[in-house]
Formats: structure tokens, C-alpha cells, sequence
């Protein structure tokens, strides 16, 4: 048998923990000196405390650390619970990140106030073009909402235009529609020649011409964006014009490495 010391030492916890585990009834010690009060430990008991502290690690309280050794909880089963738990962790750490990426953004829109070169925008034309497309929906403009959705629409657009075999003739590019709940119907497009028609698993549809767009190029990933966009705004007022509905973002180059990204924002604008 080992003393309580030798036994967090051996279990990789503190005493303090030990006697807490005792006191809650959770881990009773093997033994108790009826004299001394000293605590003593079998290494079977070894196997107790992985799970107790396996279990509590992963999020659960010690009243449910109880309740599910008390069902007899397997190996197998705790790699299933760590297995959900640890997903749970990824998607709260890729969703802080995305949050702290987009306070980033902000603070570089406040240091660039009364410095935004409006000279890069450039009134263009936009031909009208044949697109394969797939769409979903998002809560709103926000990064966080958008970035979660247009990514694997782009994704899977790409693998099924592909299965088909047909030809992309451009670059990808996303446009937005504003819905009357406040949510954001979101386009994942890419340029292709082929007749609208049956028989495909996404949508063929052609994007208009525009009379006029306002353009702007935004180089970096797309988590930076808010910047370019404040820029055209800024743009649009002081040029006398006003957006209309639609907005498209073009990918003119997009490499593995997302700060070489190039983009082209365009919105539609008529005048005021």
C-alpha cells in the first residue's frame, strides 16, 4: 500500500486533491490508520483516479464525475467522451480566434480613420456571366456568421462542378442579398459555359450585367476585409452615389498562403 503522498506522486495529483476526493466520498482511501488518521492507497486504485480526473478534465462537475462511475464507464466510452469534448474545445477555440481576428480588423479600420486612400477605387462596367452556384444562409453580415458558411459552400461548388466535368471559365466569386429578417442569403459562384438546364446537383443562373460598380482591390485574407469595405464607403458618399442591392466579391488569386489572397469588392451604385 502507498501513503498518501506516495500516492499523488504516483497519480499525478496533489494531496490536497486526495483528501477533497475522500472527504466528497469519491476516492475513500484503502485504508485509515483508526490511530493516526493516515491515509493509505492500493495501486488499484490507480484506475479510479485516471477516470475521475479524465472525466472532471474534460468539463464535468465531481457530482458527474460520480454519477457516470457509477454507471461503470469504459475505456471505450471515455475515448468517445473525450473524443466529443475535444471538438467541443476546437470549434470554442476556432470561434475565439475568429472573434479575436475580426477585433483586429476593427482596430486596424480605427487607425486608418482620415487615411483612407480613396484613389484606389474604380468605376467599372460588370459584364454579365454564366455561374454554377450553390447558396445558404446566414444570421448576418458579421464575419463570424459569413466566414462559417461561404467557406465549404466554395468548397463543395467546386467539388460538384468538377464531378460534372464542366469548365470554369473565371474567377470564383460570392455575392450577398439582404433578406427581410435581417439574415443574408449568401452565393457561392463560379464562372462556367454551360446551359442552364436540369440534371445538375447546384444551380446554373446568369448574373446580370452592372451599369455601374464601384471597385476596390483587397489584398490579404478575407477576415481583414472590413478596412477595403469602409474605404468604398467612404468612397461611394463622397462621390455623390449610393449602393444598391448588389455586392460581389471576385477571387482573383487565392494560394494556399491566405495573407497573398487578392480580392476585387464591387458594388453597384447609381446617383444620389
Amino acid at each position: 500500500m502507498f501513503s498518501i503522498g506516495e500516492f499523488a506522486r504516483l497519480g499525478l495529483v496533489s494531496v490536497r486533491m486526495l483528501r477533497h476526493y475522500d472527504a466528497i466520498g469519491l476516492l475513500r482511501p484503502a485504508h485509515v490508520d483508526p490511530l493516526t488518521g493516515y491515509r493509505s492507497y492500493q495501486a488499484a486504485q490507480l484506475a479510479r483516479l485516471n477516470r475521475i480526473v479524465a472525466i472532471k478534465d474534460l468539463g464535468f462537475t465531481l457530482e458527474q464525475v460520480r454519477a457516470i462511475l457509477d454507471e461503470k464507464v469504459g475505456a471505450e466510452e471515455l475515448h468517445g467522451m473525450v473524443r466529443l469534448r475535444r471538438a467541443q474545445i476546437e470549434a470554442r477555440i476556432s470561434a475565439d480566434l475568429a472573434r479575436l481576428r475580426g477585433v483586429e480588423a476593427r482596430l486596424r479600420s480605427i487607425e486608418t480613420e482620415g487615411y483612407m486612400n480613396t484613389a484606389e477605387v474604380v468605376l467599372k462596367k460588370l459584364s454579365p456571366v454564366r455561374v454554377a452556384q450553390l447558396s445558404a444562409r446566414a444570421a448576418s453580415y458579421d464575419g463570424e456568421d459569413v466566414g462559417p458558411v461561404i467557406q465549404p459552400l466554395f468548397a463543395e461548388i467546386c467539388a460538384r462542378v468538377d464531378r460534372a466535368g464542366i469548365r470554369i471559365t473565371g474567377p470564383g466569386l460570392a455575392y450577398y442579398r439582404q433578406e427581410d429578417d435581417g439574415s443574408v442569403m449568401v452565393h457561392a459562384c463560379l464562372p462556367v459555359d454551360v446551359a442552364p438546364g436540369p440534371g445538375h446537383d447546384f444551380e446554373i443562373r446568369d448574373l446580370p450585367a452592372v451599369g455601374t460598380a464601384a471597385t476596390i482591390i483587397h489584398h490579404g485574407p478575407m477576415e481583414d476585409v472590413g478596412p477595403t469595405f469602409q474605404t468604398l464607403a467612404h468612397w461611394i458618399e463622397d462621390n455623390g452615389y449610393r449602393p444598391l442591392d448588389l455586392a460581389r466579391e471576385v477571387s482573383l488569386h487565392c494560394p494556399d498562403d491566405r495573407a497573398e489572397w487578392v480580392h476585387e469588392l464591387q458594388i453597384e451604385v447609381a446617383p444620389v
